[in-house]
């Protein structure tokens, strides 16, 4: 099979296409394999994240503030009244700087930065101007800056084109800079009385941080928060590859509403999955309004929407839609051990409070396993006989009062086959709640396993939530059944991924193969290629394509028919077809030879009355069993080359049932776009049909994503329907392709 390692074939499938006539290109059989250390991929583009050492912007030594001021009434003041408390929490000096003050708030103030009395780690920008502080900065050797003005991207095209010059000083001067358009958020006081593992915040909109960092009130560590601002230089890439080597960090949280660069953010995921830090993300931009909203606020390229869903679920980002659920996913994620098996049980109070539960997990992809008649006879001498204790477990109420309500849950606990125990609590039923709260408590604290708990009460107030739950580091509580199960969901999935994940940049191809040569031949530039060129595209990457001949006579037609097999499919092949069925171009089950050059006649006969240039006919062998998919590459403005498989034909532009993945990737990830399509089971065999071969699927999708990787921006789109997949064994042939060159 085709591995993480790009290209290698199995001898199966190298069987099947020799027997067919096909043998592939020296280029797919000898792919690296091996993993190496930083370096550019095939088309120059970098392996590994750098991580900037931010140490020094969280933890400064020295910090200068251009533009202090203590005037009563300028937003400034209370700016510069926070920074010199924050600096005095992380024990850094502070130095204000103003051309026309002796003093602010006491402290001796220097008229410029080339006045500062030694060398700063951190310059804090109060200035509606920043371009004209960043040299001054650079000759002072100053670390960082934070830039707080707004006026640049956001704001349209002249904004824009004033924050490329900014980007352009930061770049030449060596410093890094944090903005413009961004706020106070990095310099917040977190509670330093909290434990254990942490969330670090990333957000491009200060505001929408604010549920996580509220997180600390209900006992949830917060170490740091960044506010990307604009990005004219940190993005948020830059934090996630920082936070995730800070080992207090237990979780990432996110709120995007653009990205910088899709590359930057890949690798910055792909950092944290090898140390194994979760991240959670807010994106916003899944409609159109929302990403016409998201650029205007931060002048960002939002990006297709389901390339960035398929790019986050690569690399194992989980993606949430609401703040809560990022507050409540992220802090779950953070505090929780690794789970010890996939198993739910949900236990309640009430039998209707479960049922409804257990409905809802089960169709969010939940497993609830039913419990073996062992541990429910175990659970009926605590629980009334009449009851069920299957999965969910309903315990009637009474038990919870007393005595047996720890070691019902005790029981369920020890069961092998749950790793997760969750109790919906809908409304407080004082003793039974209070009671109930107080045992999953105690029994948290003595199980490795994961125990919920869903305190469904709109007051909050209740002692036995914000003292006995909401006091415990070991119960995760939430408040809506919703938020619970997207949260255990994003624990089970995300140490199901991080224990088999395997970085695709470590395997990416480094060199250009044989294969990319032989295209290379065959591309040109600007121009859409004929269906017979794009053919001999495929070709070069080992993609099997039916026994054809172009042919420019009806009498080389009938010669190409005889060696090529009847019956035949004829097509008119040129560089301004895209759609030659609509135009009557294509003739299929042609029998005799009568029929072939009558079909050649018409065929250019319809050519002429279109005005359409040929660079011939096509004579092709006839496939007729199978499985139409599609496979393309398209160009995305974030992220590059995308590669998309779904099911073919008519289909696609009916269903539009497809599945994207950005390459690099192996073939977990082409097995699990295939996972994705709706109309899966037509691979497997529906009404009597046979299983077709998903290995020879799965090897198309994996060369064409070398073809995207090695080609790269000179392959605007190529589009390979149908490609008819054959039942097992028998591999899969490319019936028609399309592809525009850069």
């Amino acid at each position: 099979m085709l591995g993480s390692t790009h290209g290698t074939l199995t001898t199966d499938f190298r069987a099947r296409v020799v027997a067919c006539g096909e043998e592939p290109h020296a280029a797919v059989v000898s792919m690296p394999t091996a993993a190496v250390e930083g370096g550019l991929d095939v088309s120059g583009r970098p392996l590994h994240a750098a991580v900037p050492d931010l140490d020094r912007f969280f933890r400064p030594r020295s910090v200068a503030v251009i533009g202090a001021s203590d005037t009563d009434g300028r937003p400034n003041t209370g700016i510069t009244r926070q920074l010199i408390a924050w600096s005095e929490r992380v024990g850094a000096r502070l130095h204000p700087v103003h051309p026309t003050r002796e003093s602010v708030f006491g402290r001796a103030c220097s008229p410029s930065v080339a006045d500062l009395p030694e060398q700063v780690d951190l310059a804090v920008l109060l200035v509606g101007d920043p371009l004209p502080v960043i040299e001054e900065l650079a000759e002072a050797k100053v670390k960082f800056a934070v830039a707080f003005a707004s006026g640049f991207a956001e704001t349209g095209e002249a904004g824009a084109a004033a924050q490329a010059r900014l980007a352009a000083a930061v770049e030449r001067s060596g410093l890094r800079l944090l903005g413009p358009n961004t706020n106070l958020n990095a310099f917040e006081e977190f509670r330093e009385d909290l434990d254990g593992p942490a969330i670090a915040l990333i957000t491009q909109s200060g505001h929408q941080g604010r549920p996580v960092y509220t997180l600390q009130e209900l006992g949830i560590r917060l170490s740091h928060w960044a506010p990307t601002g604009n990005e004219a230089d940190l993005e948020t890439s830059d934090f996630i590859s920082y936070f995730a080597e800070r080992p207090e960090v237990g979780a990432i949280a996110c709120y995007v509403e653009g990205l910088k660069d899709g590359r930057a953010f890949l690798l910055a995921a792909d950092r944290a999955a090898r140390a194994g830090v979760p991240v959670v993300a807010v994106k916003v931009g899944r409609t159109e309004t929302g990403a016409r909203m998201a650029a205007s606020h931060t002048g960002k390229l939002t990006g297709a929407d389901q390339v960035v869903d398929a790019a986050m679920r690569q690399f194992g980002v989980i993606r949430v839609d609401g703040l809560d659920e990022l507050q409540d996913t992220a802090a779950l994620l953070a505090r929780a051990r690794p789970p010890q098996a996939d198993g739910v049980a949900v236990y309640s109070i009430s039998g209707g409070t479960g049922a409804h539960f257990s409905d809802l997990a089960t169709g969010a992809g939940l497993q609830l396993p039913t419990l073996s008649e062992e541990k429910q006879r175990e659970l009926h001498s605590w629980i009334p006989g009449y009851l069920n204790v299957a999965n969910p477990i309903d315990n009637g109420g009474h038990p919870v009062g007393d005595w047996r309500g720890r070691k019902i849950i005790d029981a369920i606990l020890a069961d092998p086959s749950v790793g997760v125990l969750i109790c919906p609590i809908t409304g407080p039923f004082p003793p039974m709640s209070d009671r109930l709260a107080q045992d999953l408590v105690d029994a948290a604290e003595t199980t490795d396993k994961l125990v919920c708990v869903i305190w469904g009460s709109p007051v909050g107030t209740e002692d036995a939530y914000r003292t006995t739950l909401l006091g415990s580091s070991r119960v995760a509580t939430f408040r809506t059944f919703g938020n619970c199960i997207t949260a255990v969901r994003a624990y089970l999935d995300h140490h199901r991924f991080a224990s088999g994940y395997r970085s695709p940049f470590d395997e990416a191809p480094r060199t250009p193969s044989p294969s990319f040569r032989k295209a290379q031949a065959l591309i040109r530039p600007g121009r859409r290629l004929s269906e017979h060129a794009a053919k001999q595209l495929l070709r070069a990457y080992g993609i099997r394509v039916p026994r054809e001949q172009l042919v420019t006579s009806a009498a080389a037609a009938v010669r190409a028919a005889g060696l090529v097999g009847y019956p035949v499919v004829m097509k008119a092949s040129g560089a301004q077809l895209a759609h030659k069925t609509e135009l009557g171009l294509v003739k299929v089950q042609l029998t005799s030879a009568s029929q072939v050059r009558d079909a050649y006649r018409e065929l250019t006969d319809i050519a002429r009355f279109e005005s359409i240039d040929l660079d011939g006919v096509l004579v092709c062998q006839m496939i007729e069993r199978g499985v139409e998919m599609m496979v393309g590459v398209t160009q995305d403005a974030l992220f590059g080359p995308t590669v998309t498989v779904g099911l073919g034909g008519v289909l696609v532009e009916v269903l539009h049932d497809t599945a994207v993945r950005v390459p690099p990737f192996g073939e977990d990830q082409a097995r699990d776009m295939l996972g994705e399509l709706r109309g899966r089971a037509l691979l497997e065999g529906v009404r009597g049909g046979l299983p077709v071969d998903v290995d020879a699927l799965v090897e198309v999708v994996l060369r064409v994503q070398r073809m995207a990787l090695e080609l790269g921006d000179d392959l605007t789109e190529l589009d390979i329907n149908p490609l008819v997949v054959l039942g097992r064994g028998q591999g899969a042939v490319a019936l028609d392709a399309l592809a525009i060159c850069s």
